[in-house]
């Protein structure tokens, strides 16, 4: 038992839809992948501007801390000395906690697209689901 010319050319259209239909699925699917890659990205180059502050604050640290050793050895008093090394762990912590809140925007699970994927994942199922309510079956 064949079908009318109408059916078949029915038939026909209703795959094109939904060829094109899936087409437009995937490329929007994709402009989230990319979209979530660009913002992890942004976050990463964050993170390494953070860490690159943190390497410059810990040298001026340490160089504040050396010239306070210097002027503890070279003046036996408290003063000035004591001052400088308050001030070079100061400047010590603050780069620590920049190294950690940068190395912490570096994580690489915030530049993978979990939505995109969820997307994907989700769109073919439902595809999947009806192709098989509407008895076709695939390959």
């Amino acid at each position: 038992m064949r079908g009318t010319d109408q059916e078949r050319e029915g038939t026909t259209a209703l795959l094109s839809d939904v060829v094109a239909g899936m087409g437009r699925l995937v490329r929007g699917e994709l402009m989230l992948a990319k979209a979530e890659a660009t913002e992890g990205l942004k976050s990463a180059v964050g993170g390494m501007v953070k860490i690159a502050v943190a390497a410059i604050i810990a040298l001026v640290g340490l160089n504040v801390l050396a010239g306070a050793a210097v002027a503890a050895l070279a003046a036996t008093g408290l003063g000035p000395a004591w001052a400088a090394v308050i001030v070079g762990v100061a400047l010590c912590v603050v780069a620590l906690v920049l190294a950690l809140v940068g190395k912490a925007a570096m994580s690489l699970r915030k530049m993978w697209p979990d939505r995109a994927m969820r997307g994907i994942r989700r769109d073919a199922e439902a595809v999947q689901a009806g192709v098989t309510e509407t008895g076709v079956r695939h390959v």
